[in-house]
């Protein structure tokens, strides 16, 4: 690295503007010919010699280079706003309705927002603020700021450290604020210095050289400003570990004890009973909204439930043993917390499938007797069903939600929402089988151009005439199977929830707004006195608030011969 030795004798690294030790402008940096002695110095940084316009060779100059520039974090700060704003257009994955048709976002976007809501989705938007190239671009802000903040905070720090009173004329009469005086007593200038004593002015002294200086923490108030955004930037990108921050949804159904989801099996919930509180019918307030949206509309609903914590097991495949924890009521403004998890009350489900019972007629014999009866438990289904009539059923092939795309048959979620079956009917003494299937054609094929054969499934309604009476595939089937009965659950939609970053997130913007008070509020204020003969040269500067500070200059030599400070910057 170059150096640069002032006539002063002290020796500057190169790309310095103004000496270390006396202020003098370096001429080659600061581009001043012999003509322009009043040009006004560039007192940014005080004039120090920054990493990034000193180095430029190295690979890891130009990268230090590039992220120490101003526009490129700003650019990249509005790349994350507008990434951030195209984000909002549509609800993110996690606030997909409880009640939407899929809450798979493959169906579920392009089903609702159209051509829109499939780019949104394929652009992976749905999922923004924890994808990949997202938080990549989040921590590159945090690298700009981190960059931005080194590449000043150490060359300011080790300027305004060394605050000599002594300056080199240049640097004084080339201030913005300047005056000159031919005679001043040594009466006058204590006078000066009491009173910028008295407004709080540092007086430091060297050979008759003076300089009154205050506010100077205030020059650490935009890193301040850095040191609380890359907290924050921090805290968002720990969001993405499921340690720091949790979010996921649990269905239970009434009665039903599971396991609470990310809680590692630590913690069970059990819905004892699902409360449902709906408007009357005849509620003139909402009689209008009753009718508008064709069904009832809940004033509440909520899930009494009680919360388990499983003990250590001491012998590998021992049954696990709950230990009750909190009884509650988790209701739309009533979460329930516990070991540093909240359990939101989010949606809810009145019809979900449970049991489905089946019976076997004669295909084209629609009076006669029935042949056999079975029951199918969709949430544990057995693979096969012997009747006692010696009929004999298998379950090949158990969508729960069902649906038929363009690649074919497929389940969108576990959820017994729409199931569809594929048996294998064997008639007794018979090794021969007969493949029947029984689903909701018309609710799994909507919107695919395919010719249904059933009404659809309406949830309030008569759900069993809808699915399809044992499609026959190979068209020669003797027997055809009916759903004779249905049985149905309730089950709610929980919001499990666990946040470990919020305290990051405070700390950074308390720390923030320290950085914006202590910037905003405060100046860095400086006067200097040089002596000259018998008289003395008066300068001034600060960050802002000039009026702010020739104020304080007409306080300080008010009633002395000491003539007033002129802005330079005008003339």
């Amino acid at each position: 690295m170059n150096h640069i030795k002032c006539e002063c004798g002290h020796v500057n690294p190169e790309g310095t503007v103004l000496c270390e030790a006396c202020g003098k402008p370096i001429a080659e940096n600061q581009h001043i010919d012999g003509n322009d002695k009043k040009k006004l110095l560039n007192m940014r940084y005080e004039g120090s010699a920054r990493r990034s316009t000193t180095y430029n060779k190295t690979i890891i100059d130009k990268i230090w280079n590039f992220f120490s520039s101003v526009k490129v974090g700003v650019w990249l700060i509005v790349l994350a706003l507008i990434a951030s704003g195209i984000g909002t257009i549509f609800p993110q994955e996690q606030y997909i309705p409880s009640d939407a048709i899929s809450r798979d976002p493959q169906i579920f976007y392009p089903e609702t927002y159209g051509i829109f809501g499939k780019i949104f989705y394929q652009l992976g938007f749905h999922n923004l603020y924890s994808s990949w190239w997202y938080l990549i671009l989040i921590a590159l802000i945090g690298v700009s700021l981190v960059v931005c903040s080194l590449d000043r905070f150490v060359p300011l720090y080790k300027a305004l450290k060394r605050q000599k009173p002594k300056r080199h004329e240049t640097f004084i009469n080339r201030q913005r604020f300047y005056s000159e005086t031919d005679h001043v007593s040594s009466e006058d200038l204590n006078t000066v210095k009491e009173r910028l004593l008295q407004q709080r002015y540092k007086i430091t002294e060297e050979d008759g050289h003076i300089v009154a200086e205050k506010g100077r923490f205030s020059r650490w108030g935009p890193y301040v400003n850095h040191i609380g955004l890359i907290i924050i930037l921090i805290a968002a990108l720990l969001r993405i570990t499921p340690f720091m921050y949790l979010n996921e949804y649990l269905w239970v159904r009434e009665g039903e004890v599971k396991v609470v989801p990310g809680t590692d099996g630590e913690y069970y919930i059990e819905n004892k009973e699902f409360v449902l509180d709906t408007y009357a019918e005849d509620d003139e307030r909402f009689k209008d909204a009753i009718a508008k949206q064709g069904r009832v509309i809940p004033s509440n609903f909520q899930t009494n439930a009680i919360i388990y914590q499983a003990e250590d097991q001491e012998v590998i495949g021992a049954e696990t043993k709950l230990n009750k924890i909190t009884d509650d009521e988790i209701s739309m403004n009533h979460p329930v917390k516990f070991g540093g998890y909240t359990l939101y009350q989010q949606g809810y489900q009145l019809n979900e499938f449970s049991k489905m019972t089946f019976k076997i007629y004669e295909m084209n014999d629609p009076d006669a007797d029935v042949l056999g009866e079975f029951t199918v438990d969709l949430f544990n289904p057995k693979t096969e069903y012997k009747l006692d009539n010696g009929f004999k059923v298998e379950v090949t092939e158990y969508y729960p939600d069902y649906i038929i795309t363009e690649d074919g048959i497929s389940s969108k979620t576990k959820d017994s929402n729409n199931p569809a079956f594929v048996f294998k009917l064997f008639p007794p003494n018979s090794e021969e089988s007969e493949i029947s299937f029984v689903g909701n054609v018309l609710g799994a094929v909507e919107g695919l151009g395919i010719d249904p054969t059933v009404v659809e499934l309406q949830p309030m309604g008569n759900v069993i005439g809808s699915f399809a009476p044992s499609v026959d595939p190979t068209g020669e089937n003797n027997y055809r199977i009916l759903i004779d009965s249905i049985d149905f659950d309730r089950k709610s939609g929980l919001s499990v929830k666990r946040d470990r970053t919020l305290p990051l997130f405070i700390i950074g913007a308390l720390i923030f707004m320290i950085g914006v008070v202590q910037g905003m509020y405060w100046q860095h204020r400086r006067i200097w006195i040089h002596p000259k003969k018998q008289g003395i040269l008066l300068a001034g500067h600060t960050n802002k608030n000039w009026f702010g500070l020739k104020k304080d200059i007409e306080k300080a030599i008010e009633n002395t011969p000491i003539q007033m400070v002129k802005d330079q910057n005008n003339e």
